[in-house]
C-alpha cells in the first residue's frame, strides 16, 4: 500500500550527523574519574527512583510505527515453543486484532503455554474474540472488569503493551491492536506514529516478572517455574537497562522522569501522545530550560473538540516562557511515548507525561543508556519534527502556531490527511484537566491566567448559575442523585470493609474471560475463518457484548 508521507517515519542509523559542538581538550585521569563518579551517581539515583536495578547485556532494536512493529510481533509469536506471555491495552475486533487472535490460539493448539492479559475497558467490544484463543488452551484474563464493590475502581487501567516469547524475546512500546496504527487511505487517514522496541538479553526477565506480578497482585497466580533468571539468561549485547513496571500509587516512572529532567545538561527531547501539565514536572522543565538544555515537547496536533483548541495550548505558556520548544504533529495521530537526553539515555514505553499514566495505572517502560540507541531516537526525532509545527508566543504573549514556510507547509499535509477521531477520548481527558486547572486558578489565584481562558470562565460561571437556580427551585433534581451516590459509595466501602475484615485482597482484578464476560453466549468462529464482510463480523460481536 503506497502512502503519500510514509517517509515521516525513515530508517535512521545510529551514525547520525554528530552534535555540534566546541571542540574539548583531553580528557584527564582526574576528569575520567570525576566523569566516572557522576555516572555511578546518575546509575544510583536513576535505580532509586525507578525502583529497578541495571540489567547489562542487553541488545534493543528500535522499531518505527506498525509497519515494523507488527511484522515484528508476528514472527517471534510464531516461532513460540514454550510459552508466550501476552499483555494490551486495547485490541479491537477488526483484521488486526483477528490475525493476532488466530496466531495466539494457533499456537496454543500446538502446544506452546499461552498467557493473555487484556484491560477491560480497551477490549471490552472485542472481549468475544477471545474465546477461541481461550478454547484453544490458553490461559486468557481480563484486567479490572467494572465492580459494583468499587464505584470508582475503573480509573485504574493496564496500559501496558507487552509481548515476550519463550524468555529470550520480549518486546515493549505504545502500539495497540488496531487498524487505525495501519490508516486508511481511501478516508485520508495516515498511518499511526508509534515507537516500540525489540529487547534480547537478562532483561527479558524483567519483563515476565512485571508480567506475572499484574497478575499475581490482583488474581490467581501463574506457574513462574519454567522463568529463567536474569543471570541464567545469556547476553545478547552491551546495553544497560531498566525495566520499569510500575504500579498504581508507585510512580517510579514520575520519579525517574523528574531525575532525568534535573540531570540532562544538554538536551531532553520529549514525545507523548496525551501530555497533561502536572506543577512539578512541569517546573523541572521549565528549570532544565533556564539552564541552558535545549527541552522540546513533540505532541499531537490541536484537539479534535474546537473549544478546547485554545485551551489545550494555553497550557503550554509556562513551558514557552521558560525556552521549552513546543512542536504539535501534522499527521493524523502522533501516539509515541519517548525521550531521550544528552543523547546517552532514552525511554521507550506506555506511559504518558499525565497523572493516570504516573499515578494510576499499569504501564511499563524500559530505560535504556547506550549512546548508539539514544543517536538513533534522536534521529528519529528530528525526522518527526520535519512534519511538526512549532508553537510560539506572539508579541501579544498568545500561543499560537509559528507562521514560518514550513507551517505552511504542515497545513497542506493536515489537509491531505484528518486527524484520528479516536483521540479525542485522551484529548478531552486532558482538556478536562486544563479547565479544573484554570477554574482552580481563578478561585485561589495561585497563577495568572490568560485571556485563553475568558471564555472558559464565562461557560463555567453560567453552568454554576444554572445548577444553582436548578437546586433552588427544584432541589429534588440535585439531591436524588446526590443520594444515589452516597448510598452506592456507602454499600461499597462497607462490602470492602468486610473483605478486608476476612482477609481478602482488595483492589484492581484480573479475571478469567468467562467471568469478565459475565453470561454464556454462543462461541464465534475461530478467528480469521469469519464468514461475511468483516463489518457484519465486527458488528455481530459488539452487539454480543453490548447486550451484556
Amino acid at each position: 500500500m503506497a502512502w503519500r508521507h510514509r517517509n515521516h517515519c525513515r530508517k535512521v542509523r545510529a551514525e547520525h550527523a554528530p552534535l555540534r559542538a566546541s571542540p574539548l581538550p583531553p580528557p584527564t585521569s582526574r576528569s575520567l574519574a570525576a566523569a566516572a563518579a557522576v555516572a555511578e551517581l546518575a546509575e544510583r539515583a536513576f535505580a532509586r527512583a525507578a525502583g529497578s536495578p541495571s540489567t547489562d547485556g542487553n541488545a534493543v532494536r528500535l522499531l518505527c510505527d506498525a509497519r515494523e512493529n507488527y511484522p515484528a510481533w508476528r514472527e517471534a509469536l510464531s516461532g513460540a515453543k514454550r510459552y508466550i506471555l501476552f499483555e494490551q491495552y486495547i485490541v479491537e475486533n477488526d483484521s488486526v486484532g483477528r490475525e493476532f487472535a488466530m496466531l495466539l490460539a494457533e499456537r496454543a493448539r500446538a502446544g506452546v503455554r499461552v498467557h493473555v492479559v487484556v484491560d477491560w475497558l480497551g477490549c471490552w467490544r472485542a472481549l468475544s474474540l477471545w474465546r477461541a484463543v481461550r478454547d484453544a488452551g490458553a490461559d486468557v484474563r481480563v484486567f479490572n472488569p467494572p465492580q459494583l464493590s468499587s464505584p470508582l475502581g475503573w480509573l485504574s487501567r493496564d496500559h501496558r503493551k507487552t509481548i515476550v516469547v519463550d524468555g529470550e524475546v520480549g518486546f515493549v512500546s505504545g502500539l495497540c491492536l488496531s487498524e487505525r496504527w495501519l490508516g486508511n487511505p481511501k478516508r485520508r487517514l495516515e498511518p499511526w506514529r508509534d515507537t516500540g522496541i525489540e529487547i534480547r538479553g537478562p532483561a527479558v526477565a524483567a519483563l515476565e516478572q512485571a508480567f506475572a506480578g499484574v497478575i499475581a497482585a490482583s488474581g490467581e497466580p501463574i506457574d513462574t517455574s519454567v522463568f529463567k533468571q536474569a543471570q541464567d539468561i545469556a547476553t545478547a549485547g552491551d546495553m544497560r537497562l531498566h525495566v520499569v513496571a510500575n504500579e498504581p500509587n508507585l510512580a517510579g516512572t514520575f520519579r525517574m522522569d523528574l531525575v532525568i529532567a534535573s540531570i540532562a545538561h544538554r538536551e531532553l527531547w520529549l514525545t507523548d501522545a496525551y501530555f497533561v501539565a502536572t506543577s512539578p514536572y512541569v517546573q523541572a522543565l521549565r528549570a532544565a530550560a533556564r539552564d541552558g538544555v535545549d527541552v522540546r515537547l513533540l505532541v499531537p496536533g490541536a484537539s479534535d473538540i474546537p473549544a478546547l483548541s485554545p485551551l489545550s495550548r494555553a497550557q503550554y505558556r509556562p513551558l514557552l516562557e521558560s525556552g521549552v520548544r513546543v512542536f504539535e504533529w501534522a499527521g493524523t495521530m502522533l501516539h509515541a511515548k519517548t525521550a531521550v537526553a544528552d543523547r546517552r539515555w532514552s525511554r521507550v514505553g506506555s506511559t504518558n507525561l499525565n497523572l493516570a499514566s504516573w499515578m494510576s495505572n499499569y504501564e511499563l517502560d524500559v530505560a535504556i543508556e547506550n549512546a548508539a540507541f539514544a543517536e538513533q531516537l534522536a534521529s528519529q526525532y528530528e525526522a518527526d519534527l520535519s512534519r511538526s509545527t512549532e508553537i510560539v508566543l506572539t508579541r501579544r504573549n498568545r500561543v499560537r502556531r509559528a507562521p514560518s514556510a514550513e507551517a505552511v507547509l504542515d497545513q497542506g499535509m493536515q489537509r491531505a490527511s484528518r486527524r484520528a477521531a479516536s483521540g479525542s477520548a485522551g484529548r478531552a481527558a486532558a482538556g478536562a484537566f486544563s479547565v479544573g486547572s484554570a477554574l482552580g486558578a481563578a478561585l485561589t489565584d495561585r497563577r495568572i491566567l490568560g485571556p485563553a481562558e475568558a471564555g472558559l470562565l464565562f461557560l463555567m460561571a453560567l453552568v454554576a448559575c444554572v445548577v444553582g437556580i436548578i437546586g433552588a427551585l427544584w432541589p429534588r433534581v440535585l439531591a436524588w442523585p446526590v443520594a444515589v451516590i452516597a448510598i452506592w459509595s456507602g454499600l461499597a466501602w462497607a462490602a470492602k470493609g468486610l473483605s478486608l475484615r476476612r482477609h481478602k485482597p482488595s483492589g484492581p482484578r484480573v479475571e478469567q474471560l468467562e467471568d469478565a464476560m459475565q453470561v454464556n453466549v454462543d462461541t464465534p468462529q475461530a478467528p480469521g475463518n469469519e464468514q461475511g464482510s468483516e463489518k457484519d463480523t465486527a458488528a455481530r460481536a459488539r452487539d454480543r457484548v453490548v447486550s451484556r
